[in-house]
């Protein structure tokens, strides 16, 4: 199938069957970047009141910055994997002596964050800043791995590197944030690990 094919009956569909999500629409890099956090190795409907909950106690990077660590841990308290608390609140305490309590716009700067990979600085930057880069999660590598016939492992540096790349070259011009989405999404709903629904695809 061609580039601008997969383009457009990917966005097509997304638009039609995106997830509603309480992250999505807000146009809020902040809320981008702490639920990105929250759904690393966490399934998102066990995410969903956890991060309401967060957003009501600390709505912005200054209110998290502000808080005690023994707050936001027991606001965090029963998502585990507790050094992504810890780290969301270092980050905002940089963020708010160092960038206004703004977060970087580029992957190069977030990056810079603790806590911040490679994934979650593709997400934050293309979602929430409109860059064209690539966020490829687990989702994503599985949709891309059998569209393109990669048979090799992909959740390796190498199998990482190789459809980091085809991403890249699949991002349409100033949609790279919904496509990243909407690869996820097909990922979460359709190209299942088992029992893909290749039917609706």
């Amino acid at each position: 199938m061609k580039k601008r094919a997969i383009q457009k009956h990917l966005l097509d569909w997304y638009r039609r069957s995106a997830r509603s999500l309480p992250w999505r629409g807000a146009g809020d890099a902040y809320a981008v970047w702490v639920s990105e956090v929250m759904l690393q190795q966490t399934r998102v409907e066990t995410v969903i009141p956890y991060y309401q909950r967060w957003m009501q106690v600390f709505p912005d990077v200054a209110a998290l910055a502000g808080a005690p660590q023994e707050q936001v841990l027991k606001v965090w308290e029963g998502l585990g994997y507790y050094s992504r608390a810890r780290n969301l609140h270092k980050a905002a305490g940089i963020l708010m002596r160092e960038n206004g309590g703004e977060l970087p716009r580029t992957v190069k700067e977030l990056r810079k964050l603790p806590g911040v990979g490679e994934y979650i600085a593709g997400a934050v930057a293309s979602i929430a800043f409109g860059a064209h880069e690539p966020a490829l999660d687990g989702n994503g590598m599985r949709v891309l791995a059998r569209l393109t016939g990669y048979d090799q492992p992909a959740d390796t540096s190498q199998g990482k590197k190789a459809l980091g790349g085809v991403l890249r070259s699949l991002l349409p011009d100033g949609e790279a944030g919904v496509f990243n989405q909407a690869l996820m999404d097909l990922g979460a709903g359709v190209c299942l690990p088992r029992r893909p629904r290749c039917e609706v695809c």
